[in-house]
């Protein structure tokens, strides 16, 4: 499969870490981080500088089970 656009921050996010590991589902790096990730909440709190737990799902819902 290859992806036309990649997130700007996915290098440095958890999430790639959680789905590297085999923590995180491919569906949700597919879907945002190697799709439309203008629609993720961690894309759009990075770009407005605001904070973020590392646990927090591109859909904005905090999953406890990724500390």
């Amino acid at each position: 499969m290859s992806y036309k656009k990649i997130c700007k921050w996915y290098s440095a996010c958890p999430l790639k870490s959680f789905y590297e590991n085999n923590r995180l589902d491919k569906k949700w790096v597919e879907d945002y981080c190697l799709g439309d990730f203008s629609e993720c909440v961690r894309y759009k709190m990075e770009e407005e500088g605001s904070s973020h737990p590392d646990n927090m799902m591109p859909n904005g819902t905090i999953d406890e089970r990724l500390k």
